[in-house]
């Protein structure tokens, strides 16, 4: 690992490890990790790679620098570059003409200026590097206590030490505008480092954090998704699940992304479907809609004076009573419509014992007890024999 937080760092050669437990794809090691499927295409003849590398630091965040040094970079290698002020480290994740690519999907000049790679991160810079990596924790935990201590309404959730250690940057999320100053003369007392505070969103700080979701896999936002697009309840009526905020939610507090995955599918059905408030008017009495299986084609009706009893109709039979409506007459009932929804269970469950007994290792208790009774006998008569002797 180019973090070298993987590598042997006891004098036994045990595998120093980075304390995450397993959890490297969402704690920065393999985070926003990118397939370079150019690296074994050659350029045309004459064509000079593309001197921007792409750079991820701590949490996935990542920056394009400019290689004017002209160094051999590769996919994992650790490098100084420009920061304001020293130098930072980072690990290269992308090179050649993909840096491209990506510089123009988040909107940036590939020819305009950029910071500079200085060099390969030296032994000595990498040492430096994993002990600022080491007191960010500390920390943390430090910070929350004096943001505590002052009563503001913020949360700090991580903390980013520049390669050189001479900055730190504090990621905190907040409700409303929170007045900092006094904590920053705080942290400057107490950590005797420059302090630079950045406000991120619930969403940006789960990305960061990363975890697990309701769905068992890491977060989307945390390994693949880079843009967050808006959600709102709306997504989720389409899709008919039901309004409730606990399921709803994800780990940021917030609507889950994943609504918007499957949304495009929805609404492409539901073109051909009549809406929720759709009524038929029978001779028997006015029907209302009561659900919808997009997917089935089919729309569950009830008369407005006997809802618990439903009626399913095909969509094609609904629109053909909305026809007929439309000339405003009323059809004789929807029992004339009505299918019948036959539901086949599949027998999942298969006896590959057979037709065997449960009981079948099961030993009749009179056997059991007359062995017992023999082992006592004997255990009795062992001792007897032996003062006789």
């Amino acid at each position: 690992m180019a973090c070298t937080n993987c590598s042997t760092g006891a004098k036994d050669g045990t595998p120093k490890g980075c304390k995450n437990n397993g959890t490297c794809g969402t704690d920065s090691c393999n985070k926003l990790t990118v397939f370079d499927w150019l690296s074994n295409m050659a350029l045309p003849g004459g064509q000079e790679p593309f001197n921007a590398v792409e750079i991820r630091f701590k949490n996935g965040r990542k920056e394009f620098f400019r290689n004017t040094e002209k160094l051999t970079l590769s996919m994992g290698d650790v490098v100084a570059t420009e920061a304001s002020p020293g130098h930072d480290i980072g690990v290269v994740s992308l090179t050649g003409e993909l840096v491209k690519i990506q510089m123009k999907k988040k909107g940036e000049n590939p020819d305009g200026e950029l910071a500079k790679i200085y060099r390969k991160a030296t032994q000595k810079d990498i040492d430096i590097w994993s002990q600022c990596r080491e007191k960010e924790e500390k920390i943390k935990v430090k910070a929350r206590e004096l943001a505590i201590g002052l009563k503001l309404e913020m949360k700090i959730s991580d903390i980013e030490f520049q390669g050189d250690g001479s900055k730190a940057t504090f990621y905190y999320t907040a409700n409303d505008r929170v007045d900092f100053r006094q904590l920053i003369k705080e942290f400057a007392r107490e950590f005797s480092i420059r302090i630079e505070m950045k406000q991120v969103g619930f969403r940006q700080e789960a990305a960061r954090l990363g975890g697990i979701g309701s769905c068992g896999r890491e977060l989307c936002c945390s390994t693949w998704l880079t843009d967050f697009r808006s959600v709102n309840t709306s997504a989720a009526r389409y899709q008919q699940l039901s309004l409730n905020p606990q399921k709803l939610a994800g780990q940021c507090g917030k609507l889950k992304c994943c609504l918007n995955y499957e949304l495009d599918t929805y609404l492409d059905a539901l073109k051909h479907i009549p809406d929720m408030e759709t009524k038929l008017y029978t001779e028997k009495g006015d029907a209302f809609c009561q659900k919808i299986d997009i997917f089935k084609e089919l729309m569950w009706f009830s008369y407005a004076n006997n809802s618990s009893h439903w009626h399913v109709l095909p969509v094609a039979q609904v629109k053909e009573i909305l026809e007929v409506n439309k000339k405003k007459e009323r059809v004789a009932s929807l029992e004339d419509y009505v299918i019948e929804v036959v539901s086949h269970v599949e027998k999942t469950y298969q006896n590959v014992v057979g037709q065997d007994s449960l009981t079948r290792f099961d030993q009749p208790k009179s056997k059991n007890k007359n062995r017992t009774n023999k082992k006592k006998k004997n255990f009795k008569k062992k001792p007897n024999e032996s003062k006789g002797e």
